[in-house]
């Protein structure tokens, strides 16, 4: 498989627990370029994954790229714990040093 290939729809649960090397994911930039720590992980219904700093609003333009969620492991491994959150959830923190807190999600709409 070429490295450079990125899924969006993964079945889930993942083998072994972790996250798999292609899956995509909405990143905000403030995480990728460690302006800010990743404060918020959304396993959505349909599947998608999304981490934020959850401080910004990344719904303003060129506040996310869609990239491979490997890259945010790379900056910070805490996150690979949450390979196991459900569809239909999120875990939010305050801190890299606080533990995450599993939650349901929805979209406000």
């Amino acid at each position: 498989m070429n490295s450079a290939e990125m899924d969006r729809h993964i079945p889930f649960p993942f083998p072994g627990g972790a996250f798999p090397a292609t899956l995509g994911a909405v990143v905000q930039l403030t995480v990728l370029h460690q302006v800010e720590p990743a404060r918020l992980v959304v396993h959505d219904i349909d599947g998608d994954w999304a981490i934020g700093d959850g401080v910004n609003d990344p719904n303003l333009p060129d506040a996310c790229v869609a990239t491979h969620i490997a890259h945010a492991l790379t900056l910070d491994p805490t996150l690979a714990a949450l390979a196991t959150l459900p569809p239909g959830h999120m875990a939010e923190r305050a801190s890299p040093a606080d533990e995450w807190q599993i939650s349901a999600h929805s979209y406000d709409l």
